[in-house]
Order: C-alpha cells, then sequence, then structure tokens
C-alpha cells in the first residue's frame, strides 16, 4: 500500500457564503428569539444554496448574547458523518476561543441553540461540550416524519440528565418555523443520510 496515499488530518468547515454572513449579524443577540432566527437563518440558507442539511446551531455567550459562531451541517458535502451542525459549532467555537470546555474557568456561560433537539451524537458533544444552556425548536417526533432523518437512540431521560449536569433546557422556541423549513426542504427530495442505510 503506498502511504502517501493515507490520509492525515482533516478539515471540517463551513460553507463559502457562511463567513459574510456571520459579519452581517449583531455582536450581540440579547433576545432568544433572534439568537433563534439567526440560527433558522443560516438552516434555510443552507438548504437553499445545497451546501448541506438542514440544520444549524448557534454558539452564544448565555448572558449577553454575544455571538461565538454559527455552524451548519456539512455532512454530505464534506464526506463526514460527524460534521452535524451541533458539532460543527461546537468545534468552531472551542477553536475561536481556543478552549475544550466552553464552561472552563473564567469563562462566561455559552449557550448552544439549535433548530431542533440534538441527534443522539450530538447529545453526547452537547454533553462535553461545556455548555451551560441549551435551546431547540423542538424535540417530537415531527421532524424526523417530515424529512425521514433518524436522530438515533436518544436517552429516555435525556431531559434530566442535561439538568443532572447543569445544563439548561429551553425548548420549543421557534418550533413552528422551524417546522416550516424541514417541509420545504423534504419538498426538494434531497439526500437524506441515515447510518441505517449502510
Amino acid at each position: 500500500m503506498d502511504n502517501t496515499a493515507l490520509p492525515a488530518r482533516f478539515v471540517l468547515d463551513l460553507p463559502d457564503w457562511a463567513p459574510a454572513e456571520l459579519h452581517r449579524l449583531p455582536e450581540c443577540l440579547p433576545q432568544l428569539e433572534d439568537r433563534m432566527a439567526a440560527v433558522l437563518r443560516f438552516a434555510r440558507l443552507n438548504t437553499e444554496r445545497q451546501t448541506g442539511g438542514p440544520f444549524a446551531a448557534g454558539v452564544f455567550e448565555r448572558d449577553s448574547g454575544r455571538l461565538v459562531v454559527i455552524g451548519v451541517n456539512r455532512v454530505v458535502p464534506l464526506n463526514c458523518s460527524s460534521a452535524h451542525a451541533e458539532v460543527m459549532a461546537l468545534s468552531l467555537a472551542q477553536q475561536r476561543l481556543g478552549v475544550y470546555d466552553l464552561g472552563g474557568p473564567g469563562l462566561p456561560a455559552h449557550q448552544l441553540v439549535v433548530n431542533w433537539s440534538p441527534c443522539a451524537m450530538c447529545f453526547g458533544a452537547v454533553l462535553w461540550s461545556g455548555i451551560r444552556s441549551l435551546v431547540i425548536a423542538g424535540a417530537d417526533p415531527a421532524m424526523e416524519a417530515i424529512t425521514g432523518f433518524d436522530e438515533g437512540p436518544m436517552p429516555g431521560e435525556w431531559r434530566v440528565e442535561l439538568a443532572r449536569r447543569g445544563i439548561e433546557l429551553i425548548e420549543g422556541m421557534m418550533r413552528e418555523e422551524a417546522l416550516a423549513d424541514f417541509r420545504v426542504f423534504a419538498a426538494a427530495n434531497p439526500i437524506v443520510y441515515n447510518g441505517r442505510q449502510g
């Protein structure tokens, strides 16, 4: 085997349109609705520009609303099944701040805002990330029924587990707007990647 062909590194990045869109946002979004609206816009743009799945996630300072970053799903274009919006946002935030723990000493409390509840993988990423607050548009089966995505075997007591670890949960933020965007995505008959297809 030719060892020069073996990958020694990989890069996960946002689509080309994302940096300019991030710069258009205010430095701070004090209202939760404004944070979710920004996340929904990124998810919508990701669908419209066909640069990944219909998901976005933003990391903010919980109390001030200062924007750290918004990430989008990049699974299909980057050939990486773990490039979910939550993983992208949390990883980019950690890189930007130069920390592996967003809840570490001397840091403000950080909040993750997502346009639906995390999948089984991203739930783990949330727990390990150090965030202190999770805001989601919804957590019921409606998104899966619309899109066909498989969110995996979430623990039955996942809300309790968040609370036990000191992570505040706010759910139902702009739920109908999120579902409307998922319907637009589904109507385009897109690629829907699920591990069960492999």
